[in-house]
């Protein structure tokens, strides 16, 4: 995040935000400026995806389900845009510890031992670390101690549109993104790497809510993707993981998509003979 900070305090910060005696380097400067990259980050980052998402992706034919709310897609922006901040203010104590250098972040890539190929593997390290992490952390959070509180306000959203994405309670966003923010802290990764990964499970949670089931036959038993997570949303207690379906099968709580069944949202409402509106 450090990079992202360098060039904010550049070109807007430095010259146009804060009094000139305030040093780049003072941690609540540091924090502050995190806290509002992140916030305005977070919301067009959400707010950009999801809207792709729900443009391109998502069968506006599922907004007459009868377990879709009443004014489903309004009151998810209005819940997740509440969250956003509050999720921030954790989010963003992680990020000063990296930016002031406590984690294992590193800026060149010829130092490693595998050259570019470290990319390669630190990514898929850190989508199988993280995902075996934010198994047990959502599996956790759907205990009767915890449920109620922080998780079943996502679980409103029984079929979910691309915006019940972030649409969480703060604390379980924070819960279940701890992990990509603990990575970086135990192991080695690039700094560009971590905000690309950073960008690419904003865009992934966003990806399994928008009922898109489409995923290449050979990657079915593997990948933990929209039909899934749907399957989680209508059933509950199936399907916890994040990228990949490998936890949830030594968890015991896999279950094959309905969808693959003809049973997902959208057949319902085929059966229901509702068609595309037009326009």
């Amino acid at each position: 995040m450090d990079i992202v900070l360098n060039y904010a305090d550049h070109y807007v910060f430095t010259p146009y935000v804060y009094p000139g005696g305030w040093a780049e380097s003072d941690p609540l400067r540091q924090y502050v400026s995190l806290f509002i990259i992140v916030t305005l980050g977070g919301y067009l980052l959400y707010l950009g995806t999801a809207s792709l998402g729900y443009l391109f992706l998502f069968d506006k034919r599922l907004l007459q389900h009868p377990q879709i709310l009443k004014n489903q897609v309004q009151l998810e922006i209005q819940y997740a845009c509440w969250s956003v901040p509050y999720m921030a203010i954790p989010t963003c104590v992680m990020f000063l510890f990296e930016v002031r250098g406590y984690s294992k972040l590193y800026d060149e890539i010829e130092g490693t031992n595998l050259g570019y190929l470290s990319l390669v593997r630190d990514a898929l390290l850190f989508l199988f670390f993280t995902d075996m992490l934010i198994y047990w952390i959502h599996r956790g959070l759907h205990h009767r101690l915890l449920y109620k509180t922080l998780h079943k306000p996502h679980h409103k959203w029984k079929v979910p549109t691309p915006f019940a994405s972030h649409a969480f309670h703060p604390l379980d966003g924070f819960a279940q993104s701890f992990p990509y923010h603990l990575y970086p802290f135990l192991f080695p990764l690039h700094k560009g790497l971590y905000l690309g990964l950073f960008i690419f499970v904003n865009i992934w949670t966003v990806s399994i809510h928008d009922g898109d089931f489409r995923v290449p036959d050979a990657l079915k038993p593997i990948v933990n993707g929209s039909a899934h997570h749907t399957d989680h949303h209508l059933f509950f207690d199936y399907n916890y993981g994040q990228f990949f379906t490998l936890w949830d099968r030594i968890g015991g709580s896999f279950r094959a998509p309905s969808a693959w069944e003809g049973k997902a949202p959208i057949d319902d409402i085929n059966r229901m003979g509702v068609k595309a509106k037009k326009g």
